[in-house]
């Protein structure tokens, strides 16, 4: 298992951590949350053994095979397969091993890493590599293409591929989603969900975070605190026990103030001043109790259109391209006061050229489009964040759209997207992808548009600032067209769909659901348009059938073999987490002041006698824990 010990660490001089203990046991796939720079990334680097605890300790079982995400790719000549191959460290030193033997003629060893490539599933690597980057929206025709001539994007994504081709024990993913589109996240999250390794998820996507998280820790005010279930179960927990803490607080913050009140009422007489010795020693030892606070940084929301003019937008008959390249074609789309459209569609099927269509970025090819009067068009794309000024400030970007407000009122909008005093006065070169892209929405809205076109407007922004676009997009009064793979997002700011496919931009009469199975059934129908035919040859396919029939038996006596051993480790798991979190309220319980009173001498003993009951437990069901995992692993290797 994972284990961080009373680890504490500080970088640039902030502290980060203060005596921090969790465990992560294998198998678990925890998501990762915090607000920036509370200290994610920090606690990934540990794991890398790139930083070193100031004090306490990080364990990890010996062996562990460790895959990240690299954060550049450089430009290399490599064919992006052969890359993403790489990820399989093992499978590249046997390739290389069996060269040598070869050219050494040693037949032993030959056939030494022929079985350990086979064991490892050497021979099918290219497949897998290949299905990898499929799913990642690579096409069959890029897999050859140099790395070089990829975009940055891209890039990226040959990076999230290399790190799942390894087969690791410990995956660590920070954001990966930010770089994919829908149909790209809908597929990794089916991938993670099934990853039998133990997974580390930095995500602002509360729907990935609900679908693959069986855990969540929770990093903030120096502290790493670890909840059970998804991110909709954390927010529920979390909520609760801000409550209790608040409580505490309270609480506390009234025997404080008693004590503080008799302090100075009795300090200076001499009948009471020992008494009044005993209380101010009592307020010294005295753990303070954090007032309990979830308090978003962000807030702001759009000011009404000045028209609103219906329709908005008319498009006839229109197609839309890149020179003499078609994308699409026969577009036509009534854009009304009120419309809330999603746009759906496959990687490269044209949702971002059906954008700048309606934008005004890219003339029709044909057909026409007419304009309501007053039409004020926001646009938000990626791009936009490399058009900001690196040597200008937040607040002088947003002067530059109204020279004639005061600097106080932009100093106040500005304020509700995290750039509050000098902040907003300092250049936009070092800003983070989050802070550009904050900046970047706060100048579209501040210039109240009435239509707006936005692609993949949650990129690089937390979950704290989505939550406050989501609010304020669904008090936006004009039309909203979207484009995003933040499902929570969809599902809340827009009423329909439009699906963009095969050239064509037309109504899609269902939910995200429906569309994560129409997705599905298009793969299924290419995977049935490229299967091999049948060559004829019976006997051939009576031996396939045979081996087939073979495999199937042993991976039934397998199956049968592990479900005892499966069912054991999950009563394991419930039973030490119940162990867990009744050692948590005692600890909680005896942090307490009142729990020294002579009044709870004897529940004080009762809880003293049962914390060190509940760690002899959890010590003797960790040790057979990994015992049966021991034993799994040694099935798993057989399969």
């Amino acid at each position: 298992m994972l284990t961080l010990r009373q680890l504490s660490l500080q970088r640039g001089g902030k502290p980060l951590f203060d005596n921090v203990s969790l465990t992560v046991y294998p198998g678990w796939k925890v998501g990762v949350t915090g607000a920036n720079g509370s200290g994610k990334s920090t606690l990934f680097a540990l794991l890398r053994d790139e930083l070193h605890p100031d004090a306490g300790s990080l364990d990890m079982p010996p062996g562990w095979t460790l895959a990240h995400v690299a954060q550049e790719t450089p430009a290399l000549p490599v064919p992006a397969l052969e890359f993403v191959l790489d990820g399989d460290a093992e499978l590249r030193q046997i390739e290389s091993g069996l060269q040598a033997a070869e050219a050494a003629h040693d037949g032993t060893r030959q056939a030494e890493l022929h079985a350990r490539f086979d064991s490892i599933g050497g021979y099918s690597a290219r497949a897998r590599a290949s299905k990898l980057m499929a799913g990642l929206g690579f096409a069959a025709r890029q897999l050859e293409w140099p790395v070089a001539e990829f975009s940055g994007g891209w890039r990226v994504r040959l990076n999230l591929a290399q790190a799942l081709m390894c087969r690791s024990d410990l995956l660590l993913l920070d954001e990966p989603t930010n770089h994919l589109d829908l149909d790209a996240v809908l597929w990794l999250e089916q991938w993670l969900r099934a990853y039998p390794g133990t997974l580390l998820l930095i995500s602002h996507d509360r729907d990935v975070l609900d679908n693959v998280a069986d855990h969540i820790v929770h990093i903030g005010q120096q502290r790493i605190t670890l909840y059970t279930g998804n991110y909709a179960a954390f927010e529920d927990q979390r909520a609760a026990r801000l409550a209790l803490q608040q409580s505490a607080y309270e609480k506390q913050q009234r025997e404080i103030a008693h004590l503080e009140s008799f302090i100075t009422r009795f300090r200076a007489k001499a009948t009471k001043a020992r008494q009044a010795q005993s209380r101010i020693k009592a307020l010294e030892r005295m753990e303070r109790i954090a007032a309990a606070h979830v308090d978003s940084p962000f807030s702001f929301g759009f000011a009404g259109p000045e028209r609103l003019p219906n329709p908005l937008l008319a498009v006839e008959k229109a197609a839309a391209g890149y020179g003499e390249r078609t994308i699409l074609s026969n577009v036509n789309l009534v854009i009304g006061s009120g419309a809330r459209l999603g746009l759906l569609g496959p990687n490269g099927a044209g949702k971002s050229t059906l954008i700048k269509l309606l934008a005004g970025l890219l003339p029709p090819l044909a057909g026409r489009i007419e304009t309501g009067q007053g039409l004020a068009i926001g646009y938000f794309a990626q791009h936009q964040l490399e058009q900001l000024r690196p040597d200008w400030s937040a607040l002088r970007h947003l002067q530059k759209l109204d020279e004639r407000a005061s600097e106080q009122a932009l100093r106040n909008f500005i304020g509700g997207f995290g750039f509050n005093g000098d902040r907003a006065l300092e250049p936009v070169a070092p800003f983070s992808g989050g802070e550009k892209a904050r900046l970047a929405l706060a100048l579209l809205i501040w210039q109240r548009p009435n239509l707006l076109l936005l692609d993949e407007p949650t990129n690089h922004l937390d979950l704290d600032m989505r939550h406050a676009l989501t609010l304020a997009l669904q008090d936006y009064q004009g039309a909203l067209i979207v484009v995003s793979h933040d499902r929570h997002l969809l599902r809340t700011v827009t009423d329909e769909f439009l699906l963009v496919a095969e050239g064509r931009a037309q109504p899609f009469d269902g939910d995200l659901d429906d569309y994560r199975n129409w997705l599905n059934e298009q793969q299924r129908a290419a995977s049935r348009d490229t299967a091999p035919r049948a060559t004829g040859n019976s006997g051939n396919a009576a031996e396939r059938r045979d081996q087939k029939r073979q495999e199937a038996e042993r991976r039934q006596q397998l199956a049968i073999k592990r479900k005892p051993l499966e069912q054991r480790v999950k009563k394991l798991e419930q039973r030490m987490e119940q162990l867990h979190a009744e050692k948590t309220t005692i600890e909680n319980t005896l942090a307490e002041p009142h729990s020294y009173n002579d009044a709870n001498k004897y529940r004080l003993k009762d809880m003293l006698l049962r914390q060190g009951q509940i760690g002899s437990e959890l010590e003797q069901l960790e040790a057979e824990w990994l015992d049966l995992h021991e034993e799994l692993e040694a099935l798993a290797a057989n399969d």
